[in-house]
């Protein structure tokens, strides 16, 4: 009996050293939550793309990605991005994220960037891992990378687009002179700007270029300057090229160093063709020499800014068309 009540004191004693210990030290009994006792759950919210940073070769996309949390505290979960090319199938860039612990009824954001090269589309797959263990996965598509333009080529400067199925042309032209084979161009454009603000100084190149041959027979700068905010510039150049060809005129938009925007039309000085800017090219009787420069002038010189587009000279039609009417008159005499 003595035993039994000396053991009974001693666990009595035991218990309450341990009750004085828990009151009198902070922590001796740990608090648990009951979300320490349920299973964490994620799930895949979200995922939304935005351009980033883009090269002349690259673009960065931005990827976010929303995750949904319910249960216990998530840990060691990581989050992988790859971007997949829509027309090779080919893996081109992967990324992987480690995310903090994830505790508590909420989402959470995870942002990755992944740097694709500008061109076609890709399918930006997202998954999911929790311990090693894949738990959720999603992907979306982006199409029309290569149209991302770097900050170097971004110009609120176009040429004026006068709408699907216009009959007026981007690039317009005046036949100013007729003589010794060669004929004048006048070849203007519009440009518009479509900003807020001035535009940054631009320059238009002017060219013809022989349809089939794709020579450039005569090329022409013009310097533009600043166009003020939603105001229209209508730069204007001289080209001299060969007779009886039909062309290509191209002006091509320049700013700093870099090409922003190009416009075409066809030019017919061919009598025996004509030719539209979607037409198949076809083999034509080409003469090299008649594209050799002899005018004395450099290539800038003879550019013109003047809106004014002379009057036609069709002189060297005029004479053909005699000497083929004189001929018709001398073959009908006796």
């Amino acid at each position: 009996m003595n035993r039994e009540r000396a053991l009974a004191g001693g666990v009595a004693v035991i218990v309450t050293a341990a009750l004085l210990a828990a009151a009198v030290v902070p922590g001796a009994i740990a608090e648990s939550s009951p979300d320490d006792f349920r299973a964490s759950h994620l799930r895949l919210e979200e995922v939304t793309i935005s351009p980033g940073e883009v090269s002349g070769g690259t673009a960065t996309l931005t990827v976010d990605t929303r995750l949904g949390h319910r249960g216990g505290p998530a840990n060691n979960v990581t989050v992988l991005v790859r971007a997949v090319h829509l027309d090779s199938g080919l893996v081109e860039t992967t990324t992987e994220t480690r995310v903090p612990t994830i505790e508590g009824e909420r989402e959470t954001s995870v942002t990755q960037n992944v740097s694709v090269e500008r061109r076609g589309g890709y399918r930006i797959e997202t998954i999911v891992f929790r311990d090693g263990e894949r738990v959720a996965e999603g992907g979306k598509e982006v199409r029309g990378v290569g149209t991302l333009r770097p900050a170097y080529a971004r110009t609120d400067v176009a040429f004026h687009w006068r709408g699907e199925g216009s009959e007026f042309p981007s690039v317009e032209y005046a036949i100013a002179d007729a003589t010794n084979n060669r004929t004048t161009l006048d070849v203007s454009t519009y440009l518009t700007n479509r900003g807020d603000a001035p535009s940054e100084n631009v320059r238009v190149v002017f060219a013809a270029r022989q349809a089939d041959s794709n020579i450039v027979a005569d090329r022409a700068t013009v310097p533009v300057g600043k166009i003020a905010a939603g105001r229209t510039a209508n730069p204007s150049a001289t080209l001299t090229v060969p007779d009886g060809y039909n062309y290509y005129l191209d002006a091509v938009l320049w700013k700093d160093g870099a090409v922003v925007g190009s416009a075409r039309s066809a030019a017919n000085l061919d009598p025996s063709a004509t030719l539209s800017v979607n037409e198949t090219r076809r083999e034509v009787g080409l003469s090299v020499s008649d594209f050799e420069d002899s005018s004395p002038r450099s290539k800038d010189e003879g550019t013109v800014t003047a809106n004014d587009a002379g009057q036609p000279g069709f002189t060297a039609l005029a004479g053909i068309a005699a000497l083929l009417v004189a001929g018709a008159l001398a073959r009908r005499k006796p």
